[in-house]
């Protein structure tokens, strides 16, 4: 039989990104997680490994490619014959602030593998946008500016740990405060500013919106039954789709001003909005100790 029509087989994850941002340590969580790690793979070897996935008797089922940035398009062209050949392909695309990137080369006295490419500044903007094409293939983008490694090896293992739940797509759901800034790695953000705010009530300020009276309190107004009315009807609406499209990760964020209570409390609804809808999300609030 040709090779190019034997049954798709293996699964995948190709873990990309900017040199810096933590790919090695992410290929060490999947190792830990029972997957087979190939890093620093030539794209032009991309189809090698999943024609030898593809072979009878061929006990690899798990693979994860950590890839660079030299040749993009030969990467994009392995990843496109590699969803072609296996059951099941994930992007992980790992980034980070210049700032973050340059203080880990400094620290670590590590080259930038654009070496020939100017100064520090210089080379990690060019990979940044050497990369873009393939962050718009990401199904997860994940910004490792904040996380320290174990952070970081929660966050991987959150994402490939444990078997998916409804079509194969994993759910979360964050609060995050606005004067921090907008989290990077999130599909969908709302705003729950509109709501009042517990903060200006004094007996509730010093809580946060996992404490019974400041959940009380934001969800008696009309307004925050008909946002999650609405939410939950887009959602009716989003996940089938979603499911439909193949997409393997939706991360909905919740922002109020800092973080502490409207956005924690409305995360928890969405949470779950998210379990009657038959999907178990991992629920995480960024900002409720700052």
């Amino acid at each position: 039989m040709n090779a190019r029509r034997r049954a798709k087989r293996g699964e995948f994850v190709v873990i990309t990104g900017l040199s810096g941002a933590g790919r090695s340590q992410a290929a060490n969580v999947l190792e830990d997680l029972g997957w087979f790690v190939i890093d620093n793979l030539p794209a032009a070897l991309i189809d090698k490994v999943a024609e030898l996935v593809r072979q009878p008797g061929s006990a690899i089922n798990h693979v994860a490619l950590v890839l660079g940035a030299r040749d993009v398009e030969e990467l994009t062209a392995g990843l496109s014959h590699l969803r072609d050949a296996a059951e099941r392909v994930r992007v992980l695309f790992l980034e980070a602030s210049d700032e973050v990137l340059v203080r880990r080369f400094e620290d670590t006295r590590r080259r930038h593998p654009f070496e020939d490419e100017g100064g520090l500044v210089t080379r990690i903007a060019k990979e940044r946008a050497a990369l873009e094409p393939l962050k718009g293939e990401a199904d997860v983008v994940v910004d490792t500016g904040d996380l320290n490694v174990h952070q970081l090896r929660e966050r991987i293992e959150a994402l490939f740990a444990s078997d998916t739940t409804e079509g194969g797509l994993q759910t979360a759901v964050m609060s995050f405060g606005y004067k921090h800034g907008l989290p990077l790695d999130v599909d969908l953000v709302l705003d729950c500013r509109f709501l009042p705010n517990p903060h200006w009530v004094d007996e509730l300020r010093p809580h946060t919106g996992r404490h019974a009276d400041v959940r009380n309190y934001v969800l008696r107004f009309p307004e925050t039954g008909e946002f999650l009315d609405r939410l939950d009807n887009l959602l009716e609406l989003l996940l089938p789709a979603y499911v439909a499209e193949g997409k393997s990760y939706l991360t909905i964020a919740m922002g109020c001003t800092g973080g502490h209570h409207r956005s924690v409390v409305m995360a928890e609804e969405v949470a779950s909005l998210l379990r009657a809808r038959g999907f178990e999300p991992r629920v995480s609030h960024r900002d409720i100790d700052r």
